[in-house]
């Protein structure tokens, strides 16, 4: 795997030493784009489903997807 492969925040696309999986869908995500997951009013609900879905052996869950108003403008 190229170590530069998530040097990009897949949502906002900014540049970025750091990286963690969305909890509403698959992409790679910076900080600040987090701290707005977190925020939102649908995050827990989010993070329920993902734990349901790994308890019952989904490891591939791709989220509950992405809310609108989480969309890069």
């Amino acid at each position: 795997m190229n170590k530069n492969q998530w040097d990009r925040c897949q949502r906002c696309g900014k540049r970025t030493d750091s990286t963690t999986m969305s909890r509403f869908n698959t992409q790679m995500i910076c900080c600040d784009c987090e701290e707005k997951e977190i925020a939102h009013p649908n995050y827990d609900r989010a993070v329920e489903e993902e734990l349901r879905a790994v308890h019952s052996g989904d490891f591939n869950y791709p989220g509950v997807g992405l809310p609108k108003d989480l969309y890069p403008n």
